[in-house]
Formats: structure tokens, sequence, C-alpha cells
């Protein structure tokens, strides 16, 4: 079985992010990998500059200081042979005749959201059955060089394991943890729990304790083995945004474990497409109905006895709206609670 790792990066309207994205990505020490930015439908010119950026006539912005600033920063040597497909012509392996080119653009044709921009990417790498691992990276990261290959590393110690996640730090905050791996799930009242959340990125861990408590892997950071995706499928689009990682992770239940790569470090900037952040307060209205009408999807999927507890959970929700004077909040929870399809406002195209 091929070494071969796809890194799959979705972007919608933020290639700035991603260029510094792939600045970092082009420079990682993994041996055998393919690059896939996956465009979802970008009204703003993202795979124009994506592909001005390959060919050498752009350049990537960089952060200020340390450490994120020395992964991205002087440029890689341009320029970058890429192939450009539609999503029919990726979902079929694209160029599968043709010899691997360093970065495939694909065109979804929709803003399809996370999952399904990523299942784009996962369709076509699982066409070209040429691949042991995807990396599902979001397109406002910064790796440093080592980080793939501590994930691989850390999978093929963990052969049970299907997923594994990175250790997250916040690139504003890059001396902070956003997550260890995952997140812990609590079903009663459908939340989740960083680990090791706001903690000191350098504080000693136990790995196994970590993997015992997580009940997912945070999607900004995500592996996921070929053998995985043939037995589980790919992740649950209906979801469109939110709880994609848990819904696919509890399906696995039983069948594979999670692990965690403390060595892989990513620097996460942590909701610059859609708004979402570790604060309920700065959350946008879009991030904020997704995430309530996933929590209630979720559960109705699989712990459907803990919905009395859900609905209360959200009637504290309601109260922290009023309280921080976002009435206009509290009616798009009434009407995803009320509504026949739990619909919260309209995606962004």
């Amino acid at each position: 079985m091929p070494d071969k790792v796809y890194i799959i990066i979705v972007n919608w309207n933020g290639w700035r992010d991603t260029l510094e994205c792939l600045e970092s990505v082009f420079r990682n020490d993994y041996p055998d990998f393919q690059v896939v930015v996956c465009d979802n439908d970008s009204t703003d010119g993202s795979l124009d500059r994506i592909k001005e950026w390959a060919a050498g006539r752009l350049c990537a912005s960089s952060a200020d200081g340390p450490p994120c600033r020395s992964f991205t920063t002087p440029a890689i040597p341009k320029p970058i042979q890429f192939v450009e497909l539609d999503r029919a012509q990726a979902e079929a392996g694209g160029h599968t005749r043709a010899p691997d080119v360093p970065l495939a653009l694909i065109r979804t044709g929709g803003n399809l959201g996370f999952a399904g921009g990523n299942n784009v990417g996962l369709r076509y790498a699982l066409a070209r059955d040429d691949f042991a691992y995807a990396w599902l990276l979001n397109n406002d990261t910064v790796i440093p060089p080592d980080a793939l290959v501590a994930l691989v590393s850390r999978m093929q110690e963990r052969p049970d394991a299907g997923q594994c996640g990175s250790r997250l730090l916040f690139y504003e905050a890059p001396n902070e943890v956003q997550a260890l791996g995952g997140a812990s799930y609590n079903r009663w009242f459908a939340l989740t729990r960083h680990i090791g959340a706001f903690s000191s990125a350098d504080r000693p861990v136990d790995i196994s304790e970590i993997e015992s408590r997580m009940d997912y892997v945070v999607g900004a950071s995500l592996l996921v083995s070929r053998s995985f995706l043939l037995d589980i499928g790919l992740m649950n689009e209906d979801y469109f945004l939110y709880s994609e990682e848990i819904d696919w992770a509890t399906r696995a239940r039983g069948r594979y474990d999670i692990a965690y790569a403390h060595n892989s470090v990513v620097y996460h900037k942590e909701g610059r497409s859609i708004g979402s952040s570790s604060s309920a307060a700065q959350k946008s209205r879009f991030a904020d109905s997704y995430g309530i009408r996933n929590r209630i999807r979720f559960t109705r999927i699989y712990y459907p006895l803990a919905l009395p507890t859900v609905y209360l959970g959200l009637v504290v929700a309601i109260a922290n709206r009023l309280r921080r004077g976002q009435p206009e909040r509290v009616l798009d929870i009434l009407r995803i609670i009320f509504s026949s399809d739990g619909s919260p406002p309209n995606a962004p195209h």
C-alpha cells in the first residue's frame, strides 16, 4: 500500500488565508503528497489568485512574528505545476493517466459547506486509488514542516485508529491551545468541549489519556485513513457546517479508534470564512444558527432520548442571547426548533 497523502483544503472566499496555508504546506517534510484545493464557488476570484500565486505572480501574506512567519517565508520557489478540474472531472479521478502534479484545483460548482467541499476532494482521492491517508486541513491554518510526518507516524503506531488529530494552537496566540486533537461530547445537552482549550501549548500531556477522552477529531486538522473511508464512507453533507466530525466518528464507533499526534502542531486562525469562534459572543449569526440546528439534528439521529435535555439547554441559550442583546438570534433558535426541517437562515453563496 502506498504512503501517499492527499492534503485537502476547502476554500470559500478566503484566498489570502489559503495562500499563506499553501506556502507552509508546500515546504512540509513528508515525501509523498498532493495538495487538493476545493473551491466552494468563491465570488472573490479565489481560484484566479491561487493560480497567480502558483505561477509566481502573486505573493502570499505572512504572519508578523514568530513562529508562523518562519513557516511561510521566504516564499517557496515557483512556478508550481497545477491542474484545474471541475467537480465531475475530479470525482472521476481527474487526469488519472497523466503524471501527478503537486497541486489540483477543483471547482466544486457551489457552496457545498465543510463536508461537501471536503467530500469532493476525498472522492478525487478515492477515484485515483493511490494513497494511504487524506489530510483535511483548514485553509486558515499554517503548519510547521514536520506536522504531517508526525500525524502519519502516530497513525502507523495506532493501526486500530482511523482518524488522527493534531495539537491545534491559536495563530494569534501561538502559546495557547485551541484543542489537543479533538473534543469531548456531552450527549445530554449536545455540547462539545475542546480538550486542553486555552491551556499552555507546552504543558506536559498524557497522550493515551487524551485519546480516551476524544469523541471526535477537530476538523481543522484531521488525518483519515483510506481503509476508514472505504469502510465508513464520507462525511454526512446534510449538516453543511458543524457536527460532521462527530457524526463521522460516531458512525465508526466500535470499528475504528481515534488517535492524537501531539508532535503534529497546527496553527489555526479559527473561523475566518464563516465566523466561528471559541467565544460564543463572537460567533457570527450564521455560525451560531448552524451550530444549534446541528446539535438537534445529531441528537435526533444518535441520542433521541436526550432530546428533552437538549431542548432544555436551548432555553439557556435563548437567555444568553437575550442577555447579549441578540433578539434576532432568539428568533433563529425558535425557527429552528419549530420548523419542520430545522432549517437555519440560508447559507451564504
